[in-house]
């Protein structure tokens, strides 16, 4: 009896390994499903701007996203802070500089339509270097609403660029209209 039990015993163990489980098909494969939807390409918008803060100009400059930008985008701005080397060191916004006359902001603002980029806090910016207000390099990354939730620090420009996978000549090519 024990015999014939671990006959049968073998016999079922080879049943079962030669048919596949949920892993794959235990029978000829079936028809294929309907497509899907085609898939979401999600793409960041950045630009690179050179800014003179001037009295002409309130000491702000104001710029257009065209097309305009989506209700649940986020805007990220950045100023060129120094070098090291030949490396810039990027400093998310606002950036603020104390004074003995008093305390400067570099600050932004954005629409779904602009985002401004303004100097900020109670000084006289009229008393300012040019080192201040000239030639101000700055980045702006349009975030898309996907990315929200992601879990870095959106205050650091390197992650920033890993996360939304931006290279630097994708600020080097970007073009943005100043508003009117």
């Amino acid at each position: 009896m024990k015999k014939i039990a671990a006959i049968l015993g073998l016999i079922t163990l080879a049943a079962f390994q030669s048919c596949e489980g949920p892993m794959g098909p235990i029978g000829p494969e079936g028809p294929q499903g309907p497509q899907g939807q085609p898939g979401v390409n999600i793409t960041s918008e950045v630009f690179q701007v050179d800014v003179d803060f001037t009295e002409a100009n309130n000491f702000e400059q104001i710029f257009e996203f065209n097309p305009r930008i989506q209700a649940n985008d986020v805007v990220l701005a950045f100023i060129r802070w120094d070098t090291s080397g030949q490396n810039p060191i990027w400093r998310a916004l606002p950036q603020t500089i104390f004074f003995n006359e008093g305390v400067l902001i570099y600050n932004y603002d954005f629409t779904r339509d602009d985002f401004k980029l303004f100097l900020d806090g109670p000084i006289d910016y009229r008393t300012l270097g040019a080192e201040w207000t000239r030639g101000q390099r700055f980045r702006v990354v349009v975030v898309p609403g996907e990315f929200a939730g992601s879990r870095i620090d959106w205050t650091n420009y390197e992650d920033v660029v890993k996360l939304l996978g931006i290279e630097e000549q994708d600020f080097l090519n970007s073009e943005i209209a100043l508003s009117k």
